[in-house]
């Protein structure tokens, strides 16, 4: 199989591949016959002024030939008050999920600053001395965050860097202050997130465990790899700091932090700390109201 580099082709392979996926019965029932439904120019257009936003060449082709699906996932959860049934886009609907996008651009903010002011106590090296007052810690952040490159939601707590003028836009994957690149470009984590949904898999037989696992093939293997390989000239403006301010964003831009493991559980610490704090261990926050 080859999986095509021109973008556009990529975009109709990946609708091709994902489609007969779901025409199956290996896939979750809810997804089953699913189909992709584009957006027209126009839409797209409507769209931009709607939200007063811009979306890149990338993006907009994205938009036309997947967009997202005729479908959402539909979970049911029971307890002693009762029901609650919640959908979930498989990619948000910009002609229909006006709230969940509402909530999603205002995301990145909301989430990061309750870092910045909250336990966690981020803080960039850039935005030099520490400010005792949260009114001040905000003021400073705020500045930042209102000069940097654009995120626009893709799904869940993806966003894509939306800014035509920068070399990369790679998609970011934010849970406040920790941040990961889930793709350089949008072809490299379409693969990454749509990857068990595609016919790139293969079996490799472990002679320890006396089994077979499944891998991604040699082409999407070097693809991926490829991707997260260090190269000086990848640069995100504002970003890439409070990308590298925790330990888990180093492999997006293929290093390897000093004191880290092989281990696939480790602490989660920051790399930068200011003189009135001490390292202490990244607190997980549940963001259910950002």
């Amino acid at each position: 199989m080859d999986i095509p580099e021109n973008f556009t082709e990529f975009l109709h392979w990946i609708k091709k591949e994902t489609e007969k996926t779901w025409s199956g019965d290996f896939c979750e029932k809810w997804i089953q016959g699913a189909k992709w439904i584009g957006m027209t120019n126009n839409q797209i257009n409507e769209v931009e002024k709607k939200y007063s936003i811009q979306f890149t060449p990338e993006h907009r082709e994205f938009l036309e030939i997947l967009h997202t699906i005729d479908r959402k996932e539909i979970i049911e959860n029971k307890d002693e008050w009762g029901d609650e049934i919640t959908e979930y886009p498989f990619f948000y609907n910009w002609l229909e999920d006006h709230e969940e996008i509402k909530e999603k651009l205002n995301w990145p903010y909301e989430t990061i600053l309750r870092d910045v002011v909250g336990r966690n106590g981020v803080w960039l090296k850039s935005w030099g001395k520490r400010p005792d007052s949260e009114e001040e810690k905000t003021k400073i952040f705020t500045d930042w965050y209102n000069h940097s490159p654009t995120l626009l939601p893709l799904t869940s707590h993806r966003f894509i860097i939306s800014n035509s003028n920068l070399k990369y836009r790679p998609i970011l994957s934010i849970w406040g202050s920790d941040i990961i690149i889930y793709g350089w470009s949008l072809r490299t984590y379409l693969l990454n997130e749509l990857n068990y949904h595609l016919d790139i898999w293969t079996e490799e037989y472990d002679e320890e465990d006396q089994q077979s696992y499944s891998v991604l093939n040699e082409e999407a293997k070097k693809i991926h790899d490829d991707d997260y390989k260090f190269d000086s000239n990848k640069k995100i403006p504002y970003w890439e700091e409070l990308i590298l301010l925790w330990n888990t964003g180093w492999k997006s831009f293929g290093l390897e932090f000093p004191s880290q493991t092989n281990s696939p559980v480790y602490p989660i610490m920051k790399t930068y700390i200011p003189d009135d704090s001490e390292s202490n261990q990244k607190v997980f926050n549940d963001f259910k109201n950002p």
